[in-house]
């Protein structure tokens, strides 16, 4: 049987489930959402639109399938039968029950709207991300150092089945590209694609020149924009704006672009060993990677109200990381390097006091102590997300 492991998201699931009779989990592929809704909607019966029979079943006489099935029902993949969702709009209305009917999908990019104009007012949106750094710790199977567990990735599978790391994510990307992407988008070159993946792998923690990519891939700017939409909508990568106190610039400035999960990024780079990452010339910003990835992934899953910035000034000094909590600042520095060195805060220290005075400022680094000091905290790779959300 396959090992479960709790879920953080799960506290949101308990409360949601009093004010919505439809919930829909998403997220990206091997993320763990099916084994997750049946493992906590245990008493729920289990329907999956991938599933030829169940397909079928349902789409031959939907008013016949609720009329059956009332309440406390899965639909696994709904984006398969969208057409379904006028008719649970009807059935709800009807039943008036919460939490009756659990809906999950792979696919923002296809279903979150039309589940939206649909579903207005009746249904909980939630996204299931792969594993966080919280919830591996609460496993016990967060690896002892950083650069191995960038390498092994966040994918709940990984940790649940003997599957070595190279195959997981071969077959990951495989499946990804091959099947997910042609149901998103009409990609002609599969393997231009992928080329283009690779690229912005190499790109991961920079300022996006859209054009330069484009050349590289051997597309126009305009397709380059448009793949980038596709792997946002498939929790592939997010962008990360830059901070300005004027919110047009925020929207006209380049952003960077991080993956969800550093092991797909390894796996583009071609890093297979955590010798050969520790050694990469983007270590850095790898290792940022799994910072700023992780703290996105808390602000999701703890329904954080917050934004995230990185911040870069007319001399192009940085801060890695701005956490916008309604008008409170925290700045984020991070470093990849073990062992701690007061040149850690020259920027931090020298940009809060001209553009951030109030701000409460946090170094992490990839060492294992944890130090007060006065200008600034400083925290081991694995402890930012305990300490920036109880402590900003």
């Amino acid at each position: 049987m396959q090992k479960f492991y709790k879920r953080d998201i799960d506290k949101r699931v308990s409360k949601v489930l009093k004010g919505f009779p439809v919930i829909f989990i998403t997220g990206p592929r091997q993320s763990g959402k099916t084994t997750y809704i049946k493992h906590r909607f245990k008493n729920y019966e289990y329907f999956n639109l991938e599933s030829f029979s169940d397909f079928e079943y349902i789409s031959s006489d939907p008013e016949h399938f609720f009329k059956e099935h009332s309440e406390n029902i899965i639909i696994d993949e709904v984006q398969r039968m969208p057409e379904l969702l006028s008719y649970i709009q009807v059935h709800v209305d009807e039943q008036q029950k919460m939490g009756s009917i659990i809906l999950s999908g792979s696919q923002n990019l296809l279903i979150s709207e039309k589940i939206s104009q649909s579903l207005a007012g009746r249904v909980a949106h939630l996204t299931l991300l792969p594993f966080s750094l919280n919830e591996l710790k609460n496993g016990k199977i967060i690896e002892k150092k950083s650069w191995n567990q960038i390498l092994k990735g966040f994918y709940p599978a990984l940790y649940s089945r003997q599957i070595p790391i190279d195959e997981f994510y071969n077959s990951y990307l495989t499946t990804f590209v091959e099947r997910d992407i042609r149901l998103i988008k009409n990609i002609g070159d599969l393997t231009q694609f992928k080329k283009f993946m690779i690229l912005l792998a190499g790109r991961v923690g920079q300022i996006v020149n859209i054009s330069s990519l484009a050349d590289d891939t051997g597309i126009s700017p305009n397709t380059a924009e448009s793949w980038l939409s596709v792997l946002e909508a498939s929790y592939v990568i997010f962008r990360l704006t830059p901070y300005f106190k004027n919110t047009n610039k925020r929207l006209i400035r380049s952003p960077k672009i991080f993956f969800y999960d550093t092991g797909l990024l390894c796996f583009l780079l071609g890093i297979d060993s955590a010798k050969e990452l520790d050694a990469h010339f983007a270590r850095g910003n790898i290792f940022e990677n799994l910072i700023i990835a992780d703290t996105r992934k808390d602000k999701e899953i703890f329904s954080i109200s917050s934004q995230l910035y990185f911040y870069r000034d007319s001399r192009h000094k940085e801060i890695d990381l701005v956490i916008d909590l309604g008008g409170e600042f925290l700045l984020i520095e991070i470093k990849s390097a073990s062992k701690f060195s007061q040149s850690f805060l020259k920027n931090i220290v020298e940009i809060q006091e001209k553009e951030f005075k109030n701000a409460s400022s946090i170094i992490v680094y990839n060492g294992s102590r944890k130090l007060k000091l006065q200008k600034a905290n400083v925290v081991p790779w694995d402890k930012l997300g305990d300490f920036a959300w109880n402590n900003s």
